[in-house]
């Protein structure tokens, strides 16, 4: 009995190691971390290898901060800074926190200055919406991207650090039902607009 404990244990340590390396390192020989492998106006996304990986905070020139380099917040609020010209005043935050259950649909987000849409919102989503993801088991610090295209029924997103092996774009069916949108994610919260 005591033998069978310990084999299970042991497998247990195994796979919680497994599952940490693999969140922080990278396992794809086809990518180095910091590699460019998209870009969305001419704002690179990079290649960040496991979900967890950390590479230093990344600064503006005048001491903004957007993130954790090749963190997908960092490419969003990248995004944001250089190509929309906006700052959010709360410039910290895991991505999950970009979404604010207590905010109305269609209300401004005052940590980001944005306004912020409910998944399903009355509001379509638009090209440049940052979409705003739930936590999983493996990711408890959710994730955002960003609307590239936007159809009667489908939306398009690019995103950097989908890990090892993950895209940096991704399709979403998207619905109207009694007059609100729905995209077909039960990750996603909502999204965000300037």
């Amino acid at each position: 009995m005591r033998k069978r404990l310990l084999l299970i244990l042991g497998c247990l340590i195994f796979i919680v190691v497994g599952v940490f390396v693999s969140k922080k390192i990278n396992l794809n020989p086809n990518y180095d971390v910091g590699q460019k492998i998209d870009s969305l106006n001419g704002i690179a996304v990079y290649y960040n290898g496991g979900i967890g990986n950390v590479d230093g905070r990344a600064l503006t020139k005048d001491g903004y901060n957007l993130g954790l380099k090749y963190q997908c917040v960092e490419f969003v609020k990248r995004y944001y800074y250089e190509e929309l010209n906006h700052k959010m005043p709360n410039s910290y935050g895991h991505a999950k926190d970009f979404f604010n259950a207590q905010i109305n649909d269609g209300k401004i987000n005052a940590q980001r200055n944005l306004k912020q849409f409910k998944n399903p919102s009355k509001s379509k989503p638009k090209i440049n919406d940052i979409v705003v993801y739930s936590e999983t088991t493996l990711n408890k610090h959710g994730h955002v991207a960003i609307i590239t295209n936007v159809t009667e029924n489908e939306i398009e997103i690019i995103q950097q650090n989908s890990g090892s092996f993950g895209s940096s774009r991704e399709k979403y069916e998207l619905t109207s039902k009694e007059g609100k949108w729905q995209i077909e994610n039960n990750r996603i919260l909502g999204w965000l607009r300037k």
